[in-house]
């Protein structure tokens, strides 16, 4: 039995052997072909170390803090416009294969502003669907007062207004507006009180500071770009008077339209309004409007609901070689009087044409557009002092500062900037007499250089009205009429005479350039030829 008990003993010892043997070879056989997996894992670039990311660390500078202390404050602004006829356009429009599903399409109008169903070729106008328009604001007063440009709520029938971080869409209402510096205020409740961006001091902006945008170029909100600033009171062309931008290469875009410049200190130093470009985007340069002079007009409108500037009524021609022109009358610096309005102070005060004014209340006047930026922010009925040269004698008259809409109250220029009810106004009766259901006005010498070469002519159209003939057959404001059935307009007496001549049933066809653009102000430069077309209604 001891043999038998001590064989089945070695057995046991045996197999307990062989199986922590196997055991063995299969853990290093595990090993192994563990090592040889990562090393294939490797192979690619066996001496290369594997990136670690590291914790997350929070790298601040002025740009990032500005950016976070003003995003709250830059609102984006959508606008619509109800459409007008809508049906009646569709009819007159040819179908075409590919109008179903064009997502493309969609995306190229929505940053490109391409027509949808025709173009300069086929002269088809585009369908009067809703239109949408989207720009910039900044928030001024946490009582939900918005500055943006005039251009992003012109003639809108709805304006919303998000704020960033903030998904709710709030109603805004307009306040008042001035088409000649292209400044607008409009208002929102949010019920609670809003963060108010820092106006800054534009007279202390030098070339070569730092320059901010913030805005919602192509609807991207809260975008924020740096530049410098690379020029002051810059005069560009087709600006209006009180124009005079701070420009810098910030890139400014399309949307960006009403939004802030601001300083390195996070102060509003402009609005931007405008860009230069040959192809819609930007190109380096761009252009805000000084917040001084956005300033004055904010505080005029929210306290009248308009701007109201003086005027003492006088006019004047500008010359390239004006202070040649200037030393050889025996002075170095003034304006000379090249045209009085009737009735006006001037004329009153005794005010003679080739008089020069070579000072306002005893300041010396540098030229044309210190004299107008002077005289026009004096407010109306202040008595004034005009220093004039007449003849190499100086001489003081006194005046009293007029409203210049009262003034010049027959000039196209201004009948803009004038109430509903307001009199003598000379588009408006254009617009009665044309029956056509517009309002227009003659072409400026700087929109007669943006058009095409054949086409240097044509009234612009300021005005559509609702549910009108115009409005059925697809005008549209900023429209320009060069012909009406074939026969050239160079005026308001053109369109008039031709009307005349028509009557109920008559088929008429317009003409005319439409700027093709993407929503900044004065950066169309490109123009679209369009037939419009329609049967005058029964009266």
């Amino acid at each position: 039995m001891n043999f038998v008990h001590k064989a089945r003993q070695q057995k046991f010892l045996s197999a307990s052997l062989l199986l922590f043997t196997l055991s063995i070879g299969i853990l290093i056989g595990t090993v192994i072909n563990t090592g040889v997996r990562a090393d294939r894992g490797q192979s690619a670039a066996p001496d290369a170390t594997p990136l670690m990311i590291p914790s997350p660390t929070m790298l601040s500078n002025e740009f990032s803090k500005l950016a976070k202390k003003l995003e709250p404050s830059v609102v984006y602004i959508t606008t619509d416009y109800a459409p007008k006829a809508d049906s009646a356009a569709r009819k007159r429009r040819p179908q075409t294969e590919d109008e179903g599903d064009d997502e493309e399409g969609d995306l190229l109008r929505r940053f490109f502003g391409a027509p949808r169903g025709g173009g300069p070729l086929g002269g088809i106008a585009p369908p009067r669907q809703r239109r949408e328009a989207s720009g910039s604001g900044v928030i001024v007063d946490k009582n939900g007062y918005i500055m943006t440009n005039q251009h992003v709520v012109d003639g809108a029938d709805h304006i919303r207004v998000k704020m960033h971080g903030d998904s709710k869409e709030y109603r805004a209402k307009l306040i008042g507006s001035d088409p000649e510096t292209d400044i607008a205020v409009i208002k929102i409740d949010a019920g609670k009180g809003l963060s108010a961006a820092r106006i800054g001091n534009s007279d202390g902006v030098q070339v070569g500071d730092w320059a901010v945008a913030i805005g919602s170029p192509f609807g991207f909100e809260a975008t924020v770009t740096a530049g410098i600033v690379s020029a002051m009171a810059r005069d560009v062309s087709g600006a209006q008077q009180f124009q005079r931008f701070i420009q810098t290469d910030a890139a400014i875009n399309p949307g960006n339209s009403g939004g802030p410049l601001l300083n390195i200190n996070g102060e509003v130093i402009g609005i931007n309004t405008a860009i230069a470009t040959q192809n819609g985007g930007y190109q380096g340069i761009g252009f805000a409007l000084p917040s001084n002079e956005a300033v004055k007009v904010y505080n005029s409108i929210i306290r009248n609901g308009k701007v109201t500037r003086g005027s003492i009524g006088v006019g004047w021609q500008k010359h390239e070689k004006q202070d040649q022109v200037l030393r050889a009358m025996g002075v170095s610096g003034g304006v000379l009087v090249d045209s009085i309005q009737p009735g006006g102070p001037a004329e009153k005060a005794g005010v003679k044409r080739e008089d020069i004014i070579v000072a306002l209340n005893g300041k010396p006047i540098k030229d044309g557009d210190d004299l107008v930026g002077r005289v026009s922010s004096t407010p109306v009925g202040t008595e004034a002092t005009i220093t004039v040269d007449r003849a190499g004698k100086k001489m003081d008259l006194k005046l009293q500062i007029a409203d210049r809409e009262e003034v010049f109250a027959d000039d196209p220029r201004f009948s803009r900037n004038r109430r509903p009810d307001a009199p003598g106004r000379a588009v408006e009766s254009a617009q009665q007499q044309a029956k056509f259901g517009i309002a227009i006005r003659p072409l400026t010498e700087a929109e007669k250089d943006a058009l095409p070469a054949d086409s240097k002519n044509g009234v612009l159209v300021n005005r559509v009205d609702p549910d009108s003939f115009a409005d059925e057959i697809g005008l549209m404001d900023r429209d320009i009429i060069v012909s009406v059935n074939r026969q050239p307009v160079t005026s308001l007496e053109d369109v008039k005479r031709i009307q005349a001549n028509l009557k109920a049933g008559d088929a008429v066809a317009f003409r005319v350039m439409r700027p093709v653009g993407m929503g900044l102000r004065n950066t169309p430069t490109r123009y679209q030829s369009l037939v419009l077309a329609g049967t005058l209604p029964n009266e």
